[in-house]
């Protein structure tokens, strides 16, 4: 019965410390890469904001459990991707999935005055809940994103130079 009393303690302060721990990390998670493209925007654009020409430079959009249903909506594996908004400036998009809050994320199109470099702006943002175990999770966003957003951006540069 002692034996039980202390396990029982020992969960209810590693989780009160897990919590107070939790409160520390900001509510929102922001991961953002960016890449320096010798192309105008517009022929960068096309191949951004249209799910179909993906194939082209996001790894895996070629596989079997991918499903692009438009050039607005697709189905990768477990989590959709919806193309909200499409302007001059910005590609905005949802990623869903079941398992974890909807990501927004938004690639940025900058051009700069007398130069044929334009700057292309990539990033997830995820609004946290108060659980711990999600907050927690979230420290390694950067670390998982991160890496496939830079070659996913320095596919897109090799596309887009080689027209």
């Amino acid at each position: 019965m002692r034996f039980l009393k202390l396990i029982l303690i020992s969960i209810i302060a590693l989780f009160c410390l897990m919590f107070f721990f939790s409160l520390l990390i900001p509510s929102k998670v922001l991961v953002s890469r960016a890449i320096d493209i010798n192309a105008p925007i517009d022929s960068i654009r096309v191949r951004v904001g249209d799910l179909q020409q993906w194939k082209k430079w996001v790894k895996g959009m070629d596989l079997p459990s991918v499903t692009i249903h438009s050039s607005m909506e697709a189905q990768l594996g477990a989590s959709k991707v919806l193309i909200r908004s499409l302007t001059d400036s910005t590609v905005l998009m949802d990623w869903e999935s079941h398992s974890s809050a909807t990501q927004k994320s938004t690639i940025r199109f900058i051009s700069h005055p007398n130069s044929q470099l334009s700057t292309v702006q990539w990033q997830f943002e995820q609004d946290l809940r108060w659980y711990p175990w999600e907050k927690l999770g979230s420290m390694m966003n950067d670390k998982i994103l991160g890496p496939m957003m830079e070659e996913n951006l320095l596919n897109l540069k090799k596309l887009v130079e080689q027209q």
